[in-house]
């Protein structure tokens, strides 16, 4: 497909961002770079801010295609993906299982370990459970809302005073907590585009760990990308990044955030299915890297959709082929 897109293929599409996540101040950002670059491509594009009555304004807007920038609840956990397969709006990224999958970390971990790739143990806790218990079962150990993005409501505990101050700061956002054993080490996140993976980025921060404040506020945290490893070690990043995102079942574009320990092991964190789109971002600078400018990187993804719109016609086309050969079959027996 060329790289300018004319109106008649991509038809009006519309921007969803916003919401009413805790990230919606980045989605905002996010959906506000991803419009003005579908439109400097010649893209018709709109841009929504999601509410109750978004699938009304789709509707009434006569939408054809849905660039998704909803960052967390709602947009990357599979609602809206269900509402727009429902609707037979195609839409860019992964689909309604994937979406899920990657936002519950409990279950995206659980996947993995059995598959055998690696991540770090954890523990889902329950009211009744004793902090020094899981401390002497993990060790230093992350704590982490179940089901929210961009490190919000993240902290880090070595002792039970912590765990139970960070405990209590993510139940703020969901009511499912879980605790992670702490890899020291280097942090790296992996960009995947159309089932290939980009340039890997190193994050270097001042900050304990690469947090929500590091991630878009602060201007000291350092990016190498592409980073320094050895093409071996980098091979195994990638090999082992592709492997956890083909594993829940990903689409088209999306980020997966790894450790690597004192070792020289990669340990997977999570899959972002809707990644940060904004200055700080880190899929459009693994895209600079690879050579491919911001605009080109929101109509590939864009283009994701069109493809999956082509199969999901040839898929129905098959079904209605065979049903309709099963009727004349019925009818001549």
């Amino acid at each position: 497909m060329s790289d300018a897109v004319p109106a008649q293929i991509c038809g009006k599409v519309a921007v969803v961002m916003g919401g009413r996540s805790a990230e919606r101040e980045i989605s905002l950002l996010s959906g506000a770079a991803i419009l003005e670059g579908l439109r400097n491509k010649g893209v018709n594009a709109i841009g929504i801010d999601a509410d109750k009555h978004l699938l009304e304004v789709l509707r009434r807007e006569h939408i054809e295609h849905v660039f998704i920038a909803l960052h967390g609840r709602d947009g990357e956990d599979g609602k809206l993906q269900g509402a727009l397969e429902w609707m037979g709006l195609p839409y860019t990224g992964s689909g309604v299982l994937a979406s899920s999958l990657a936002m519950d970390k409990v279950r995206c971990k659980l996947v993995w370990q059995q598959l055998g790739l690696s991540t770090p143990p954890f523990i889902k806790l329950t009211p009744e459970m004793d902090p020094q218990a899981v401390l002497d079962r993990l060790g230093p150990c992350f704590i982490k809302p179940v089901n929210e993005g961009s490190s919000i409501g993240v902290g880090s505990a070595v002792n039970v005073e912590e765990f139970r101050a960070i405990w209590n700061k993510a139940l703020q956002f969901d009511a499912e907590i879980m605790a992670e054993r702490w890899i020291e080490g280097r942090e790296y996140t992996v960009a995947i585009l159309d089932d290939e993976t980009l340039p890997i980025i190193e994050l270097r921060s001042a900050n304990a760990f690469y947090d929500y404040q590091a991630k878009y506020l602060s201007d000291t945290t350092r990016y190498l990308c592409p980073c320094d490893l050895d093409p071996e070690a980098a091979h195994d990043l990638q090999t082992l990044a592709l492997q956890a995102y083909r594993a829940i079942g990903c689409q088209g574009w999306g980020r997966v955030d790894a450790m690597r320990d004192a070792q020289g092991r990669f340990w997977l964190l999570e899959v972002n299915t809707v990644p940060g789109m904004t200055s700080h971002s880190l899929v459009p600078m693994a895209a600079r890297a690879a050579g491919m400018d911001f605009d080109t990187l929101v109509l590939r993804i864009l283009h994701g959709s069109l493809h999956k719109e082509q199969e999901n016609n040839s898929h129905q086309e098959h079904n209605s082929h065979q049903e309709n050969n099963s009727h004349q079959e019925n009818n001549h027996g």
